[in-house]
């Protein structure tokens, strides 16, 4: 049973690669690639052009905005499912300005430097060593692709309507500390999905994969029994 690991946004599968080693002893491990894409229905095609018949499916943070939109097209095809640090919420009312602050920072003066500003409070600050590594994947990315998919999350479908179709067993974590998608949201899956199973990790931020990959490594072994 392959599983696809769907990355957040400007990652790319360095965010997933101690996920991705451990669970290819299991199995085929498939990492879309999502840059460019500005839907998030057209980032959910691509993964399931990718896909066998039946697979299971995790995505951390966009990505899991995207398995979600993988759930409504082909929900009986998905053996099970683990989104990571993500949210259900429609667009918050001053969300585009902010987005569009970033996209104008990454266009004036590069990606370089919109990684300093947007992936610090993105981060548990125990796990600052990680920044270099996580701006060098951010600058794989143009302020052309980042704006595409900054639009694809400005124009992303209503994810809440999408919950009662998920019947697989489905695991919702998190890093105790993301600011960015918050236990409460994870708190408020998990409760509309039956039998889904809450991990919330310790000294974590948004960056679960990578701040803690043991702990979120362990999870999604777990998950895949």
């Amino acid at each position: 049973m392959a599983v696809l690991l769907l990355p957040g946004l400007l990652c790319d599968e360095f965010s997933w690669r101690h996920q991705a080693e451990a669970l290819r002893k299991l199995t085929e491990v498939i990492i879309p690639e999502f840059r460019g894409f500005n839907s998030l229905g057209a980032m959910a095609e691509a993964a399931l052009t990718m896909a066998p018949a039946r697979f299971s499916l995790a995505g951390h943070s966009m990505g899991a905005r995207v398995a979600l939109e993988v759930v409504r097209r082909a929900s009986g095809r998905i053996d099970r499912l683990a989104l990571l640090d993500t949210g259900i919420h429609p667009r918050g009312p001053n969300e585009e300005a902010k987005r569009g602050a970033l996209i104008d920072l990454a266009r004036r003066e590069g990606m370089a430097a919109m990684a300093a500003q947007w992936l610090p409070p993105m981060l548990h600050p125990a796990h600052s060593s990680l920044l270099p590594e996580l701006t060098e994947m951010v600058m794989r990315s143009t302020p052309e692709s980042f704006a595409a998919q900054q639009r694809a999350l400005l124009d992303r479908p209503n994810a809440r309507e999408v919950l009662p179709m998920i019947h697989c067993p489905t695991l919702v974590l998190c890093g105790k500390e993301d600011q960015w998608s918050p236990v409460s949201q994870h708190e408020e899956i998990a409760g509309a999905i039956p039998g889904s199973k809450l991990v919330i990790v310790e000294n974590c931020g948004h960056m679960s994969p990578v701040e803690q990959p043991a702990a979120v490594t362990e999870a999604l072994l777990q998950w895949m029994g």
